[in-house]
């Protein structure tokens, strides 16, 4: 039988590792590369590599048949027969805001089962807090020690909305940006940047709509479980899973959910 409270708990000793690299080098001077190399810029850092090597080596002592889906390495795939149980990690979620000395990065640690995300972990140790959730469980925000649950507040309509995204000009696939204009000029408030502290206050009942575009899977699967089990939802923009990434959108209150995704679809 799956023990999703053990699981946990070795996804919150993964964080833990994961911030022993990444504190150290935040606002610090480090080198950065650019994965794309001209052009494009996608930045990499000693810490985004450093912090997934420290997750990899944890998982394959202590759990080897598992895959390891990562940003910043070659995939494991999973070995052995049976359920298939994967680790989707992005180490620092939001470089670019790390290497500017903006603490909206987290560390994103989700573990799948048969591709679907059964638990999530969003860590960003520079504040000093943490949300995570399980299957079935109770979506929880961490800090200094004590554990509080969370949930999405009610918002029924776009015109008492807060909406997210981490960058308008992302938007890219035809139509979104004017979908994204109806939507922003319609909301009550809207927010840019972000990266994955959108879907944890969304949780956390502070904002109500996140739209991305481009998403990987170790992007959103760690969100997925705590949106979710704080009551919200989180699918694709026409309403399908959004566990393999791409275009995304949560809403805190379900009623808000099938309005938003007719404006995008």
């Amino acid at each position: 039988m799956l023990d999703l409270s053990a699981l946990l708990a070795f996804a919150h000793r993964l964080a833990d590792a994961a911030a022993l690299e990444t504190i150290p080098l935040f606002r610090a001077a480090l080198e950065i590369d650019n994965k794309f190399g001209e052009g494009k810029f996608d930045p990499v850092t000693h810490a985004d590599r450093n912090a997934e090597a420290a997750i990899r080596t944890l998982i394959t002592q202590e759990f080897p048949d598992h895959g390891i889906l990562g940003e910043e390495f070659d995939e494991k795939p999973p070995a052995g027969s049976g359920d298939s149980f994967c680790w989707v990690i992005d180490p620092i979620d939001g470089t670019r805001a790390f290497i500017s000395g903006m603490p909206s990065w987290g560390t994103l640690i989700a573990l799948s089962q048969n591709g679907i995300p059964v638990l999530g972990i969003m860590d960003q140790p520079y504040v000093g807090e943490r949300f995570c959730a399980m299957r079935g469980g109770t979506a929880l925000h961490l800090r200094a020690g004590k554990k509080t649950p969370i949930i999405t507040r009610a918002c029924p309509t776009l015109e008492q909305a807060t909406v997210a995204t981490t960058a308008p000009e992302l938007l890219i696939s035809p139509g979104a940006s004017a979908a994204w204009g109806e939507i922003s000029t319609s909301a009550h408030l809207v927010r840019y940047g972000g990266d994955c502290y959108n879907y944890a206050l969304l949780a956390a009942g502070f904002v109500d709509i996140v739209i991305e575009e481009g998403l990987k899977p170790y992007d959103i699967q760690a969100l997925i479980p705590i949106v979710e089990q704080a009551g919200g939802i989180v699918t694709n923009w026409q309403g399908g899973p959004a566990h393999e990434g791409g275009q995304i959108l949560a809403c805190g209150d379900t009623r808000l959910h099938a309005s938003i995704v007719s404006r995008l679809s």
